[in-house]
């Protein structure tokens, strides 16, 4: 997974690997920086009463693809990394995006100073 910013957008492309598990055919996320309202890299909350649709989940390894919460429909993309990202957003067709990426401390200081 690559991340960039450019101009007013956070860019998130995902690899082939990445699209399959997560049972997308998008490649590349465009977020304008301004819909993102909150961005952390707190380990987040995860229950039973989600559902995936459609997605990859495998307790441990990955959680993969569009999941419905509570809160609205959510993007994870997470595996046994630690190294959280996770974006919360209004405006959009997801209310959250949640990554594993490495250097997510640095990103997280990069997406805030943008917002």
């Amino acid at each position: 997974m690559n991340l960039s910013i450019v101009g007013d957008k956070l860019l998130i492309e995902l690899e082939w690997y990445e699209q399959f598990w997560a049972l997308t055919l998008n490649k590349t996320f465009e977020i304008p920086l301004n819909h993102i309202k909150r961005v952390t890299t707190a380990q987040p909350q995860s229950n039973w009463a989600e559902i995936r649709a459609p997605g990859t989940f495998l307790p441990g390894v990955i959680k993969a693809g569009t999941y419905y919460t509570r809160n609205g429909r959510e993007f994870w993309y997470v595996t046994q990394d630690k190294d959280y990202l996770v974006l919360e957003l209004e405006d959009e067709p997801f209310k959250k995006m949640v990554l594993t990426i490495s250097q997510s401390e640095a990103w997280l200081e990069r997406i805030e100073r943008q917002i």
